[in-house]
């Protein structure tokens, strides 16, 4: 019953044996994976889907990475509004802040972050975030141009504080768990793990970044996700199986509410309501 909700089984480390990852994914128990969109590049946005279209139980999201949002054009918003309508297209995502690397400027990856929530809107989709080294300019972005929308999404990889988790939980997000989780000098991260709600935590890998220990330093892939759902199993005092059973259920109800709204593709509308290197990989 695992579940990794956040994987790039499109980068090109896969291209020898992808067919082989995912079987052996499937094999050791994954019941979904979720490629999610932006790790390749600009020019790439169609390739998670191409994948999930492959295999009825992986899903895909499509985004250009904030490493990226210097290359962003409108072509690129017209492929997003596209692609998404594809029913195997669940979120919008990667999309976020990126200040560690800063392979594109600060403001223009907050000018693309905004225009990317704008689309999510649009098409009535949750979002996928990814935040390193910039949860203050996050914060407010995201109270300005995306808690409105009621739509919510998942913070993939955390890495923030109690004060990031409770922030995005109160607006609707799931906070998903990687497998730096696992990593000796994470402490701060496995405290924040113990006090989310247990339905509003996901599993994942950030594959092939991030393998959980004992795999550290090794491509990672979807079928290590069980070494991050040990992880938090302990953390929770739960079995293993119960454990993995809630992540199943919250992964199926972010793709159903992911699915459930109409995304039409014309104009404006949107909907009503509503210490240490824990650090993830470069793409991820």
């Amino acid at each position: 019953m695992l579940v990794d909700s956040h994987a790039h089984l499109d980068d090109p480390d896969f291209d020898p044996d992808r067919a082989a990852v995912i079987e052996r994914a499937r094999a050791v128990g994954l019941r979904y994976i979720l490629v999610a969109g932006g790790g390749t590049g600009p020019d790439r946005l169609d390739s998670p889907l191409a994948i999930a279209e492959s295999h009825d139980w992986i899903y895909a999201s499509v985004a250009i990475h904030p490493h990226d949002a210097r290359h962003f054009t409108d072509s690129h918003a017209e492929k997003i509004l596209k692609l998404a309508q594809h029913p195997k297209v669940v979120a919008v995502g990667e999309i976020g802040l990126d200040y560690y690397y800063l392979h594109s400027p600060r403001d223009v990856q907050k000018r693309v972050l905004i225009r990317q929530m704008e689309l999510a809107r649009q098409l009535k989709r949750p979002i996928i975030i990814h935040c390193r080294d910039a949860w203050a300019d996050l914060r407010a972005i995201a109270a300005a141009h995306w808690k409105p929308a009621g739509l919510g999404g998942i913070l993939h990889c955390f890495t923030g504080s109690h004060e990031d988790a409770h922030t995005f939980l109160d607006w609707g997000f799931l906070i998903s768990f990687a497998g730096n989780l696992t990593f000796k000098k994470a402490e701060n991260l496995r405290e924040v793990a113990r006090a989310i709600p247990l339905d509003r935590l996901l599993t994942e890998t950030d594959s092939p970044y991030l393998a959980p220990a004992p795999y550290r330093g090794k491509r990672n892939e979807p079928a290590y996700v069980r070494g991050v759902t040990q992880e938090l199993a302990r953390l929770r005092n739960l079995p293993e199986e119960e454990l993995a059973r809630q992540m199943l259920e919250n992964f199926e109800k972010f793709v159903r509410d992911g699915q459930s709204s109409p995304r039409p593709l014309g104009g404006e509308g949107e909907p009503q309501g509503g210490g240490g290197p824990t650090f993830c990989g470069s793409w991820g």
